[in-house]
């Protein structure tokens, strides 16, 4: 497979003044082989086209939906048969089309991989490219020569800068053979992803069902074992026909979790929509049923908006990790493959989040993973929303810290599961909570630990420990920041409160507050982690409340991006 030929708008080479214009400059040797693939390797990178990769794949995904219409017309078309056919030819007949049906169901999660395979290796290539304009933009600005075949020279122009210049050529020539490396092992990756999908498919989708399942409470690292050890028909076999079990499972790859998933969608909807069919039907419908028809409501536009989010070419692709319909709906979703990246986000929301909000929340980690693209386009970041918990519904319920208990244990092994499943070397993992979500963090961290390098709260009304160290990472490894006009500051301890309230009015209340030893770094549910006596690190946000820290003009933008990618 090689790139598209036809380069996009500013997609040409941007040679930095030939040192030699084509077909001119002093005779060279005919080129060595390994030479020559670099030179149309360098030509071909420039030209190279991402977005019609990613097209393309979205093309191939959108096939599941008329293979799934056919799959069942063959079933209804079956059951005709069976009610006015009998005989040896009918029960011949009624297998073969068993069977043909069959191979259409099996073929849904290839479309669905081949969707995948094309979308990394667009972001693969985008990488790649991002990696040459780098290194090209350093080379002309010490002063070099960028021909058309990717060679480095030193400008004669700028002859005193050459002995500096040097150094720098060898640096620039090293970067775009490495850029033109990882274009070529992404290539090269995809080709042979594609050729097993297509031998798969002259073989028959079809397989036996495997033995044997992970027992309940598996840890991710024996179910990464246990799926390692089936063979692919007998995992697709699994996709199809046990979707609820593999989609849910830390442990399983992000890809094969996504395609399982996706399967879902359609019966995750018939769930919402059997719900408010059975709230319609009651009569009277009181203040419960009303309360309930809204949530349903709420959580069928947030299913129908993740959905088209799902269907669609917006990059990064998406990938459905996990989705529940019960109570206010769960959903895990990433943006980007996290098995591939090697900057891994996982940003959990709090309070009153649910599945209807969460095309809202995975807009958020979309912002930080577009600053971290802007800071540096070259790095491979994903981002994951996690929202597998029962968030608090109001103020009464998030004052308390049983829910962030509660989720401890599953934040704990989707971050085992996503150390488990991600390709070498591992990449770097950052877990962010924002406001009563930093509670599910901290939580998680102290009693359960966290598979992470970074934690990082943002408007947090304290994570459940006195300092960081407590946490389970280097205190340099832990962030937060909080707004100077966030209202989460005015959160404050009950007895502290109770203490303000008492000696407020009295002239003398403050000092006799600070007698009684009123840290002012105390919050509801522990230290203030952006309080330097906490232990940890912090950086600025701007004056933009306690839900504006993805604003575009705020630096704790910059802030969780940098610490994502460990700069």
């Amino acid at each position: 497979m090689t790139a598209p030929a036809t380069p996009t708008a500013g997609g040409t080479a941007p040679h930095v003044r030939p040192a030699h214009p084509a077909g001119t400059g002093p005779a060279r040797r005919p080129a060595h082989p390994a030479d020559r693939a670099t030179v149309v390797g360098y030509r071909q990178l420039w030209a190279a086209d991402p977005g019609a990769w990613r097209i393309a794949g979205v093309a191939w995904r959108g096939l599941t939906e008329p293979v799934a219409s056919r799959a069942d017309e063959l079933a209804a078309n079956a059951a005709v048969l069976r009610g006015g056919w009998s005989g040896g030819a009918a029960g011949a007949a009624d297998a073969r089309l068993a069977a043909l049906r069959a191979e259409l169901t099996a073929a849904s999660p290839a479309l669905i991989e081949t969707d995948q395979v094309l979308a990394e290796f667009a972001g693969r290539l985008g990488a790649a490219r991002a990696r040459l304009a780098t290194a090209v933009a350093r080379a002309d600005a010490a002063g070099l020569l960028v021909d058309r075949q990717g060679r480095v020279a030193v400008d004669p122009a700028r002859a005193p800068a050459t002995v500096r210049a040097r150094p720098v050529a060898a640096e620039a020539g090293t970067a775009i053979r490495a850029a033109l490396e990882l274009a070529g092992a992404a290539d090269r990756e995809a080709a042979g992803r594609l050729d097993a999908l297509a031998a798969a498919a002259r073989a028959a989708w079809v397989a036996a069902p495997p033995p044997g399942r992970p027992p309940p409470g598996a840890e991710p690292a024996a179910v990464r074992a246990w799926w390692a050890g089936l063979t692919p028909a007998q995992r697709r076999w699994l996709v199809v026909h046990e979707p609820g079990l593999v989609g849910r499972l830390d442990g399983v790859p992000a890809a094969d979790r996504d395609q399982a998933n996706r399967l879902l969608l359609g019966a995750r909807r018939e769930e919402l929509l059997a719900a408010r069919r059975r709230l319609l039907e009651r009569v009277p419908r009181g203040p419960v049923e009303l309360a309930g028809l809204l949530r349903v409501g709420k959580s069928l536009a947030g299913l129908d908006a993740l959905a088209a989010r799902l269907a669609g070419d917006e990059q990064p692709r998406a990938y459905l990790l996990g989705l529940g319909t019960a109570g206010e709906g769960r959903a895990v979703v990433t943006l980007g493959n996290p098995d591939r990246s090697t900057r891994m986000l996982t940003y959990v929301p709090g309070m009153t989040a649910s599945l209807g909000d969460v095309p809202g929340e995975l807009g958020r980690a979309a912002l930080v993973l577009s600053r971290c693209a802007a800071l540096a386009p070259e790095e491979e970041t994903a981002a994951a929303l996690w929202l597998d918990y029962d968030a608090p519904d109001s103020l009464h319920e998030a004052a308390w810290p049983g829910q962030a208990r509660d989720a401890g244990p599953a934040l704990h092994r989707f971050q085992e599961g996503l150390r488990a499943t991600h390709d070498e070397p591992p990449g770097r993992q950052t877990v962010l909570g924002h406001s009563y979500g930093s509670l599910v963090v901290g939580t998680a961290a102290r009693d359960h630990g966290l598979a992470a390098d970074a934690l990082v709260f943002v408007g947090s009304p304290g994570v459940g420990v006195a300092h960081a160290g407590e946490l389970g990472l280097p205190p340099g490894q832990v962030w937060a920041s909080t707004a100077p006009d966030d209202v989460i500051r005015l959160a404050r301890p009950p007895d502290e409160l109770a203490r303000r309230a008492l000696l407020g009015a009295s002239p003398v209340g403050p000092a006799i507050g600070s007698l009684l030893g009123a840290p002012e770094r105390e919050l509801w549910f522990g230290q203030d982690p952006s309080h330097p006596g906490f232990g940890g690190r912090t950086f600025p946000s701007g004056r933009h409340g306690h839900t504006g820290y993805w604003a575009a003009d705020n630096p704790a933008l910059d802030g969780m991006a940098r610490v994502v990618l460990g700069r």
